[in-house]
């Protein structure tokens, strides 16, 4: 059955840009879209208090508690002093001084104690939150398919997930409590000084439009800086975990200068977005600060004049003066709150942009767990191509597998072969048709089933940080070491690595680095081995092998084949020979098909690949 493949095409690059302020976005962005985006996330950001209200309670209540005991100390001071004006008798005046003393002490002690309480508690309850939100993130990261990871880059991932996550603890505590402190103070401040004088509440009030004014145009300012460094941080993540993940490269090129040049280019416009940021800051911090002075210089030369002509009392300008001293507080809090919504709120939106991010590949509704398949597979006029106005790379594909087959594909690069066997677990959607497993649709059953049962070892050999034995069961997390060492000597692994410092607990490094490339692919073969699935993939398994482990892994693979479904992708001709099927892909699709001793009779396409190889 002959059918059209076009040739794979590689993908735009559409991984976050450091220019952009939203990669993951919708193209809508119209205000009023705009505006509803951003209700559904600060619901979204008020959502994370939900499972801590009791602890936010307590929190707001000890930060309530800290500004009355802060408005009262005023008050106090206010009554001592008009005591002492008011009394004659010493003795008398000195008991009134000391009960009132007494009173201020205790009411410090209650600020420290509800002090310790926000501070400590308070902070544990942001870093809870902040927690659970990371952890949300990277478990939906979890679920987005292989076209999603086509299109990004893991380095601005990774600064989502964790450098724009860091102010968010601090917003979730400090949020709540400074809104409620800076409000009660201000309102609580401005009556008390409504009550003692109008004239200079008034004052007070006429410069606070100014001050407002002053500090949303320096807002506007830090929002925008903080957007850029955050994005520019990205991009140094990417930055280096593109040249240190391939530092070998790196050096076996003598291009130690090159990466230093690219990574202090990224650190300058790094630098000059945090210059730009803490300069708006300063004038931000500054200009609080200087309308608080500009008030208490006018308090205290209009409260002078006012004291000379009888119209206030000492005690009461004291009291004045206090209170504006503890009017400061709430205007710093609010600056503050503002520079932590800044940093904290717009990481939370870069993280809201990944979370936004609907998988393309999910269980259906009512999706059935695959139990014990045979591993029959049938492909119904499938289509695929990578983007939606991007050409097919897999067209009116039909193709039938019968139970413990092993199929072979062979063709050149970019003819598709990897591309149909990744559409097998789902890692892709087919754009149209259907694949069956034994009959039943793959989309009719839950990812997590359908992918128990299929076993990849695919040709980009990847292994995790952590020991041999770590690493195997990866593929078997219950396994036994019985198991282990049974899978192991299927791959030819067993001896190399019982040769190892300390056998199947000796630390491999990151990505396996203390191995050489065909040890490395013979683990992540027995680790396929030790998953034991009815269907196995092998995408150029035994592409990094020498001869005599090809050999080795040859045999093993036949072993491990009997009884079940087997796709092969090799280029090496000879790994395929005892296929019961071999496919031989051309950018015309399926050109011809067979045993390794048909195909050499018919004289075509595989014909000639195996002469080509045979003389090298």
């Amino acid at each position: 059955m002959l059918t059209r493949i076009q040739k794979d095409q590689a993908r735009p690059d559409a991984a976050l840009s450091d220019r952009t302020s939203s990669a993951y976005s919708p193209a809508d962005a119209t205000p009023a879209s705009e505006a509803v985006r951003f209700r559904h996330r600060l619901k979204k950001f008020l959502s994370y208090y939900r499972p801590h209200m009791p602890l936010l309670l307590a929190d707001v209540a000890c930060a309530l508690v800290v500004s009355l005991t802060a408005l009262f100390l005023p008050l106090c001071a206010n009554h001592i002093t008009k005591r002492l004006v008011a009394l004659n008798d010493v003795p008398d005046a000195l008991n009134q001084i000391y009960g009132m003393g007494a009173i201020m002490l205790a009411l410090l002690a209650i600020q420290v104690l509800s002090t310790l309480f926000v501070d400590y508690q308070g902070h544990v309850m942001g870093a809870k939150m902040e927690s659970a939100l990371r952890k949300e993130v990277f478990e939906h990261c979890q679920k987005l398919s292989f076209s999603f990871y086509d299109r990004q880059r893991v380095g601005q991932l990774m600064s989502r997930i964790t450098n724009d996550l860091l102010a968010l603890g601090e917003l979730y505590h400090h949020g709540p409590e400074d809104i409620a402190i800076a409000v009660l103070k201000f309102v609580g401040v401005m009556i008390i000084l409504a009550h003692l004088d109008v004239p200079l509440t008034l004052l007070i009030l006429g410069v606070m439009p100014f001050a407002v004014l002053y500090a949303l145009h320096f807002n506007g300012r830090m929002n925008r800086a903080l957007t850029r460094s955050r994005q520019q941080i990205g991009t140094i993540n990417e930055r280096v975990e593109d040249s240190l993940a391939g530092i070998r490269v790196v050096k076996s090129f003598a291009n130690e200068d090159l990466e230093n040049r690219r990574f202090d280019a990224e650190n300058v416009r790094f630098l000059e977005s945090r210059k730009e940021g803490y300069r708006s800051e300063a004038f931000f911090s500054v200009g609080t600060i200087t309308f608080a002075q500009i008030i208490t210089v006018g308090v205290i030369v209009i409260g002078a004049v006012r004291v000379l002509h009888a119209e206030l009392s000492v005690a009461d300008m004291l009291t004045f003066l206090l209170c504006v001293a503890v009017l400061v507080d709430p205007v710093q809090r609010l600056a503050n709150f503002v520079r932590l919504w800044q940093q904290g709120f717009t990481g939370f939106v870069r993280v809201m942009e990944i979370l936004e991010v609907a998988p393309d590949v999910t269980d259906r509704l009512g999706a059935q767990v695959l139990s014990e398949p045979r591993g029959a597979l049938t492909f119904r006029d499938v289509a695929f191509r990578y983007d939606e106005d991007g050409p097919h790379v897999l067209n009116n594909l039909s193709l039938d597998i019968r139970p413990g087959e092993f199929v072979a594909l062979v063709g050149a690069s970019g003819v598709g072969k990897s591309t149909l066997c990744s559409l097998i677990p789902r890692f892709y959607e087919v754009t149209r048709g259907a694949i069956l497993v034994d009959g039943v649709d793959i989309r009719d059953v839950t990812l997590s089933s359908l992918r128990r049962n299929i076993g990849v070892v695919q040709q980009d050999v990847y292994l995790f940080s952590g020991t041999v034995a770590e690493n195997l069961r990866y593929g078997r997390p219950e396994a036994g070491d019985t198991a282990l060492i049974e899978a192991a000597k299927a791959a030819h692994a067993h001896d190399f690595i019982m040769a190892l410092p300390k056998g199947y607990d000796t630390d491999i490094g990151q990505r396996g680095v203390k191995l050489s490339g065909g040890q490395k692919q013979r683990l992540t073969i027995a680790r396929a081995f030790l998953k034991d699935p009815a269907i196995l993939i092998f995408d150029e398994a035994t592409s990094a092998l020498d001869n005599e482990s090809e050999r080795a892994v040859q045999l093993a693979l036949l072993k491990l084949a009997q009884g079940r479904t087997t796709l092969v992708i090799a280029h090496r001709l000879s790994t395929v020979r005892n296929a019961d099927r071999i496919l031989v892909l051309t950018d015309q699709g399926i050109v011809e098909q067979g045993s390794h001793e048909t195909l050499l009779a018919a004289g075509g396409t595989y014909a000639g690949l195996y002469r080509v190889q045979a003389s090298l």
